[in-house]
């Protein structure tokens, strides 16, 4: 019994193939729902956001039109020295059981480098949960960033310079 606890503890490993794909994506959205449907749709023959001429925060919103809920959306870049990817989760092949338990394998359908997000009844804005998402990026890379010894005298010679 503690054996399967240990396993289930354990929880999942993926691995995640990221090789160029030659798909060609028009452009990926982030739709304020969930669709439960898995495979193709005719999705940009229903689906046509347009140009509403109005700017916030410095990107052009648009509109569209959801089974019959109107959506406003803003496109954004992802921040610089990332990039999006959209994967697809493979089943079976080599690597599928380690020690730590299942092995999920995900493989690179596309890459993308900008985003359209959508609210219901809500004109995007920078105070939207995606971009200020973005924000905590450039926190973590400056926390993470590593000190160097001339940051550190300066730092102790302004420290000296206030007391």
């Amino acid at each position: 019994m503690e054996q399967d606890a240990a396993a289930t503890a354990a929880g999942v490993t993926a691995a995640v193939d990221l090789s160029p794909a030659a798909s060609d994506l028009r452009r990926v959205h982030l739709l304020p729902c969930g669709i439960k449907q898995n495979g193709a749709a005719a999705v940009f023959d229903y689906f046509k956001p347009k140009d509403t001429g109005v700017e916030v925060d410095g990107v052009r919103v648009e509109e569209a039109f959801f089974r019959g809920r109107k959506l406003q959306g803003a496109t954004i870049a992802l921040p610089d020295g990332y990039r999006g990817y959209i994967l697809d989760k493979r089943s079976g092949g080599k690597g599928m059981q380690n020690l730590e338990g299942e092995v999920t394998n995900f493989k690179s359908r596309a890459e993308f480098q900008d985003i359209t997000y959508w609210n219901h009844d809500t004109t995007p804005s920078a105070e939207d949960s995606l971009p200020r998402c973005f924000h905590f990026l450039t926190v973590a890379n400056a926390m993470h960033k590593p000190v160097t010894a001339e940051e550190m005298a300066n730092m102790s010679a302004m420290q000296n310079q206030s007391s």
